[in-house]
């Protein structure tokens, strides 16, 4: 029989590691928003070799941001009261809702529109967000509908000029599919 081994002090121990805790959604949402590899999509083409000015935007919270924005419109719309500020809201609401549904990106029901066709809607829609309640003239009717277009506008314009776009599949304005670059960085 064989006699039992004897640890020295020297010879090392394998302890057992605590369980790893399973990843919360929360934090799982964090950290895939906040990802910047080339796992999180491939880079626009700047639109007019400038936009954005800035990358540090995520492209998932830029999308959070753009449906938080059609139904604050949509919804600022249909409480104010007022014929034309409900339309208003609803038009401004619902396009970019739809626009966002469809987008090549990665909280979108489908891929149809091209990352950068995103972002000139996003500034269009801000603009237009920005001015409808004045050229339309329900600024002093439905002043808190106004100033909810304006704010929306006013933030979805500031957030496109620093959001990292990326799309999922490779599809750019003119149709050509770019290939997966690899990881940033190599």
């Amino acid at each position: 029989m064989a006699e039992p081994q004897t640890l020295s002090p020297s010879t090392p121990r394998l302890v057992p590691r605590p369980p790893v805790p399973p990843e919360g959604r929360f934090r799982r949402g964090v950290r895939r928003a906040m990802d910047r590899s080339a796992a999180a999509g491939i880079i626009s083409r700047p639109l007019l070799g400038r936009l954005p000015l800035r990358r540090w935007v995520p492209q998932d919270l830029h999308s959070l941001m753009d449906y938080k924005g059609g139904t604050a419109s949509v919804v600022a719309g249909v409480l104010s009261g007022d014929a034309v500020a409900k339309s208003a809201g609803i038009a401004l609401g619902s396009t970019i809702l739809g626009v966002s549904l469809l987008t090549d990106y990665r909280i979108s029901l489908t891929k149809l529109i091209p990352i950068e066709a995103h972002e000139i809607a996003d500034y269009a829609f801000g603009a237009a967000s920005i001015l409808s309640p004045f050229v339309l003239g329900y600024a002093k009717r439905s002043p808190l509908a106004a100033a909810i277009h304006v704010a929306v506008g006013v933030t979805t314009v500031l957030a496109s000029l620093v959001t990292d776009y990326r799309c999922q599949t490779g599809m750019h304005l003119g149709g050509e599919l770019a290939t997966d670059p690899g990881a940033i960085g190599a």
